[in-house]
C-alpha cells in the first residue's frame, strides 16, 4: 500500500460503517469513479466497525483504515457509540472519522464534535451531490491534509 502526507496522492484506505445499501452503492461509485486510488471495507453495524477496527474475530487480518465514514444510524451500536469507542481507544484514536450521515440535527452535530469527530458532514438526497461530497471528503483526506504514519 502506498499512502504520502502532505498533499501527495496514494491508495487510502476507507473504511465505510454503514448499513443502507443504496448509500453503500453511491458511495462506492463516487470512490470507484475518482482519480484517486482507494480500497473501500464496508461494514453494516457498530459492533462490526469496532471488530474490524480492532482486528477481533473474523476481522483479525483487515487493515488499518486511513479514514472512517460513519453513519450515526446503525444498528446494534449507533455512530455516537462507536466514535466515543473509537475516539476513546489510544491504538484507534489517531484514525480521521468523518461522520456521514442524513441528519442535519445540531443535537447530533454537537455531540459528534464533542466525541471528537473530524469532521461531520450531511448526506445530500441527490445522487449528483451525494457524490461530489464524498469526491471532496476523499480529496480532501488523500490530496489536502497529511495523515498520521501507521
Amino acid at each position: 500500500m502506498v499512502r504520502q502526507g502532505g498533499g501527495g496522492q496514494g491508495i487510502v484506505t476507507v473504511l465505510l460503517v454503514e448499513d443502507d445499501a443504496g448509500d453503500v452503492l453511491m458511495t462506492r461509485e463516487a470512490l470507484d469513479e475518482h482519480h484517486v486510488p482507494n480500497r473501500l471495507f464496508v461494514v453494516p453495524d457498530g459492533v462490526t466497525a469496532l471488530e474490524f477496527l480492532r482486528k477481533q474475530g473474523s476481522h483479525r487480518n483487515a487493515p488499518t483504515p486511513d479514514l472512517v465514514l460513519l453513519d450515526l444510524n446503525l444498528p446494534r451500536m449507533s455512530g455516537r457509540e462507536v466514535l466515543a469507542a473509537v475516539k476513546g481507544d489510544p491504538e484507534l484514536a489517531r484514525i480521521p472519522v468523518v461522520v456521514l450521515t442524513t441528519s442535519d440535527a445540531d443535537d447530533d452535530v454537537v455531540a459528534s464534535y464533542a466525541l471528537h469527530a473530524n469532521a461531520y458532514v450531511t448526506k445530500p438526497v441527490d445522487f449528483d451531490r451525494f457524490v461530489d461530497v464524498v469526491r471532496k471528503i476523499d480529496d480532501f483526506f488523500v490530496s489536502v491534509v497529511r495523515l498520521p504514519p501507521r
